[in-house]
């Protein structure tokens, strides 16, 4: 779909080779921030290793609305770059005992809105998506600190030290179409493992999560018969959260990623990222069942990418099934 003309000048999917082929470097790198909440390195997750007694489920529905600046590769000729986009995300979690440990699996289904406006050669230009976006696997499993506990036990339990590891898994179940460079869908699939430490004296909790991102090859990339590649990206985050109650807390948050580099048929481009974002997250008991999380995120340090300001309100609805 050619973005429409909305100044003087040419239609934008007329201009010649050189500026039409800077319009598709343009519209690539679009798509990682239009797909951030489904399999970028950019997360801010407080709290992704704390334990939940055994049988206990949870489902979240989550929206996220972001708005913002995109830096590209400065040989890139464009002016004004904004994208905005919402995810909403409706999720699943499942809590049980893994060889005596305590584990849960997670399961995300994101649906997103994006629209994007920039210039170029003068002329200016309007992108828009909607549709599904990646859906994501999370397995999580502590080993030191926190064993598989039933309702009484976990009620007695003091949260101090935990180590945990997780593997998380973004499958390509978005829509995608190769005739189009921005998709909701990435067409590959991409794998995080990472090891997570938290520490906890009364009222306070430190936490910090170091993983990598693996990805899968493009092999059907814009006009369908290219192949698109992606370098690992190392990721990291830290959050100093502060309870008021049992589940009432906010975390401040930080975190900082490097890679990500891409190449089209063995040809790179010049777009590793060095980035890091910054936030806040609040979450607040409703009742024994339902609690609501408000969060709200902004780039730190940007180099290419997205220097978007994201808001996001969840709300979960927890209970406790037959432990296993």
């Amino acid at each position: 779909m050619p973005l429409r003309n909305n100044a003087a000048g040419p239609p934008l999917f007329l201009l010649p080779g050189k500026r039409l082929h800077h319009l598709f470097k343009v519209r690539a790198a679009l798509l990682a921030a239009i797909l951030t909440g489904a399999s970028s390195a950019q997360d801010l997750a407080p709290r992704a290793y704390l334990v939940t007694p055994s049988g206990a489920n949870a489902v979240t529905l989550s929206w996220s609305f972001n708005n913002g600046a995109v830096f590209l590769d400065p040989s890139i000729p464009v002016d004004n770059l904004n994208v905005r986009f919402q995810t909403a995300l409706l999720s699943y979690t499942h809590a049980w005992s893994f060889f005596g440990r305590s584990s849960n699996i997670t399961l995300a289904l994101p649906y997103a809105r994006a629209n994007a406006s920039g210039s170029i050669a003068g002329s200016s230009g309007e992108l828009y998506r909607s549709g599904l976006a990646d859906s994501r696997i999370r397995f999580s499993v502590n080993l030191r600190g926190g064993p598989a506990m039933g309702l009484r036990e976990f009620a007695s339990w003091q949260e101090k030290n935990l180590l945990g590891v997780s593997f998380t898994a973004v499958v390509p179940t978005g829509q995608y179409d190769p005739a189009r460079v921005v998709n909701n869908g990435a067409n590959r699939w991409a794998f995080k493992p990472e090891i997570g430490f938290s520490r906890r004296r009364r009222n306070w909790a430190l936490e910090g999560y170091v993983g990598v991102w693996l990805y899968t090859p493009n092999r059907s990339y814009f006009p369908g018969n290219r192949s698109r590649t992606l370098e690992s990206v190392g990721a990291g985050e830290a959050h100093l959260t502060r309870y008021f109650k049992p589940r009432l807390w906010v975390s401040a948050d930080g975190n900082y990623w490097i890679g990500g580099r891409s190449s089209i048929n063995g040809v790179s481009n010049a777009d590793e990222q060095r980035n890091s974002r910054v936030g806040l997250t609040a979450a607040i008991p409703l009742n024994g069942h339902q609690s609501v999380k408000v969060s709200y995120a902004r780039g730190a340090y940007v180099q290419i990418g997205g220097d978007y300001r994201t808001v996001s309100l969840a709300w979960q609805y927890s209970w406790l099934g037959q432990k296993r």
